[in-house]
């Protein structure tokens, strides 16, 4: 299936003006010169055309920018969708900060690189990537800024999830799975048969990763001189997102512990000396959620103060409140004290803490009604300062130790790109998606706001065919967010959705709403929800129809409803109570919620949010209203999802499938093997996109 180069898959580039060691030709990239080392951009006088399915694989996602010790540079990671090999595959890139050049650093038609980090000194470019491995998985490797062959650094079986350099660049912390040593294998000429499963723990399977035995994620100390690997953190917890100290004596990290500790969304903070046999101790005791990770190497991690004498990190609110509480913004001393809550005040969701090189504020990513801001917080308390505001989405940074600031960020037309801070401006330094921008027609997201039946204020948007004219009316698609506490944002698309636009340009009005339970808003918002999903955002969603109609944007004759994910719970009790819609696309979602317990991977949120379902079998019933009231459904449905998500299983689907079949309406279930809740593979993402349109043009043209 897989086209593999004649050389190494992974190829090393000359970063400096300097001669190059013996590498083959095949191995060497040439640098992309220019203004911001786009490619080259179509001609001003071409006609924009319309967006068609062709083009969603031509996006590229670009990820993760780093900027170099001495700020010359920016890495990051560029993804694409392989067709031929039908796979998504990303790979690491390199802009100098003046965006005259830009380089691919690394490349391949088998594996992907992630998490570039450079080293302290700046000679080298870290990653992972699963390149050679015979598991599968993902292993450090290192890659000379001069030149050169990457080198493996690592052969984990389990591999490595996450990593961080010392401060003096001689040793990596690591974050690593126990796991069972190997499997004898089988006798000659017999088949190999996988091992049982044996699972006795309370939270025990996940979205991505599958079912999780016995291994836990630890710390381990990789020395570079010698290449050898030692445990620092062991047990029975779960430890991850590790940060070392600017002396680099010790490691802050982010654990679950306890006697049962799968029964918790706490992810405590915790400190360690940088050495074999260390006792970690513990910063921070809070009953709630404390900055949760959100999954190994996720992006809400914890920051050193420059001095090294303090903490920052996040906060939620009290465990009843669940993910319904905004995150804060807080700090810590290392000698230990009170917990500063420095956003106290703001209401809203912040992430991705990192201190501003003189210590006197903290950079943050804060959850603004329709868009994400990048603000700074001065460390003393106070209100927060804009940095990166506006009507965009901030999806990440990156501050170097000059405070240089590098962010991922788009608006409604424009997908995430980097773009550098100079001076009080900021300037696009990226521009890998310019010459497939340059060729579309896209259509602008006008902002709504309107009132649901209770007088509540809701916000979306509206995204009009092209060339729409005014007074006439068109076929309408409401789309769902997942969450149910997310929200729709400056955005060109929503993970897992297709294109907004690919819907607007084949002549539909796209309503995009932000119902109670979204961010953007507040706690009271956001929490009007809780174990009451169906009820006030169904009215809130219908509220956006009824707004649209009533402008005279919408044919009230022709409307269609999705989403995916929690956006599928919510179309599935809209058309439970509504018969207005003539066509539905349900992706990844479920209804009947008995059958879901211990199904999925949500059993602490459920237990917390619902009760048990022994004691409070009520809430349970109710929240599983459209499937025990199937029969009361007339819109055609088609329902999707991926065969091995954990997330939101595809049992889901197919039990609401079956309610309909049974009753004899139209509706159809397409099931995609071997795909989580997220798609990865370009055919299935393209096959769903086509099915959408074809699943909505058969019923609303």
């Amino acid at each position: 299936m897989h086209q593999l180069l004649p050389r190494a898959a992974c190829l090393a580039v000359a970063l400096l003006a300097v001669a190059l060691p013996a590498v083959p030709l095949a191995a060497q990239a040439a640098p992309i010169t220019g203004p911001a080392a786009s490619p080259a951009a179509t001609p001003a006088a071409t006609p924009k055309r319309l967006i068609t399915v062709d083009d969603l694989s031509r996006f590229k996602e670009v990820e993760d920018p780093r900027i170099s010790p001495d700020g010359a540079w920016v890495a990051y990671v560029v993804a694409t969708h392989d067709l031929k090999a039908d796979k998504r595959l990303g790979h690491l890139w390199m802009t100098s900060w003046d965006g005259a050049t830009t380089m691919q650093l690394t490349a391949g038609a088998r594996e992907s690189e992630t998490s570039p980090r450079w080293s302290p000194d700046g000679r080298y470019l870290a990653y992972l990537s699963s390149r050679g491995d015979e598991n599968g998985v993902e292993q450090v490797w290192l890659l000379p800024r001069a030149g050169g062959e990457p080198r493996r650094l690592t052969e984990a079986r389990g591999g490595v999830a996450d990593y961080a350099w010392a401060p003096d660049g001689s040793r990596l912390v690591l974050v690593m799975k126990d796991v069972d040593p190997a499997p004898p294998g089988g006798e000659a000429g017999k088949e190999k048969v996988s091992p049982p499963i044996v699972i006795d723990r309370y939270y025990f399977k996940e979205d991505g990763a599958g079912y999780l035995a016995r291994g836990r994620s630890h710390l381990h100390l990789l020395e570079l001189s010698s290449g050898r690997i030692e445990p620092l953190t062991h047990g029975e917890g779960e430890d991850l997102n590790p940060e070392w100290s600017p002396d680099g004596r010790s490691i802050a990290f982010l654990a679950q512990r306890g006697a049962d500790a799968d029964r918790s969304n706490a992810w405590e903070l915790y400190l360690i000396e940088a050495h074999a046999g260390a006792e970690p101790r513990q910063l921070t005791r809070f009953e709630g959620a404390v900055n949760n990770p959100g999954g190994e190497g996720g992006t809400n991690r914890i920051a050193w103060s420059p001095d090294g004498r303090q903490l920052a990190f996040l906060q939620g609110g009290a465990p009843r409140l669940l993910y319904y509480a905004p995150t804060r913004l807080a700090t810590v001393a290392v000698a230990g004290g009170p917990v500063r809550v420095l956003t106290a005040e703001l209401d809203r969701w912040v992430s991705s803490p990192a201190w501003a090189p003189d210590g006197k504020a903290l950079y943050v990513i804060v959850e603004e009604d329709r868009a994400q801001r990048l603000v700074r917080v001065p460390a003393a308390g106070g209100r927060p300062e804009p940095v990166l505001d506006g009507r965009r989405s901030v999806a990440g940074f990156d501050v170097s130790r000059a405070g240089r600031i590098a962010a991922l960020s788009n608006t409604a037309t424009t997908v995430p790109e980097v773009q550098v801070q100079d001076g009080a401006g900021w300037r696009p330094l990226s521009r890998q998606n310019d010459a497939l921008l340059d060729e579309l027609r896209l259509s602008a997201m006008e902002e709504t706001s309107f009132k649901s039946r209770d007088g509540t204020v809701i916000s979306g948007f509206i995204i009009k065919p092209p060339g729409h004219r005014e007074g006439t009316r068109a076929p309408a698609i409401l789309r769902l967010h997942g969450g149910p506490v997310g929200q729709f944002s400056y955005a060109l698309d929503q993970p897992f959705d297709p294109c907004w636009q690919l819907l607007a340009a084949r002549g539909y009005l796209v309503i995009l709403v932000n119902p109670r339970g979204s961010l953007g808003k507040g706690q009271d918002f956001a929490s009007a929800v809780l174990a009451d999903w169906g009820n006030k955002d169904a009215q809130d969603a219908l509220a956006a129809v009824d707004d649209a109609v009533a402008r005279g944007l919408a044919d009230p004759t022709r409307l269609g409803i999705g989403g995916w994910s929690y956006g599928a719970i919510l179309t599935n009790s809209v058309i439970a109570q509504d018969q207005r819609f003539k066509a539905a696309i349900s992706g990844a979602g479920m209804s009947n919620m008995l059958a879901g317990y211990g199904a999925d991977m949500y059993v602490r949120e459920w237990e917390a949010e619902l009760g048990t379902p022994w004691s409070a079998a009520g809430t349970w019933l109710k929240l599983s209203a459209p499937f025990l009231h199937a029969d009361r459904i007339k819109t055609p449905t088609l329902f999707l999802g991926g065969e091995k998500d954990f997330n939101v299983p595809i049992s889901g689907s197919e039990q609401m499938y079956q309610a309909l079949r049974s009753l004899g309406r139209d509706t159809r279930l397409v099931i995609y093997p071997g795909e989580a809740h997220g798609f990865t593979r370009p055919s299935y993402i393209r096959d769903r996109a086509e099915r959408y349109l074809d699943w909505y043009d058969g019923h609303l043209k």
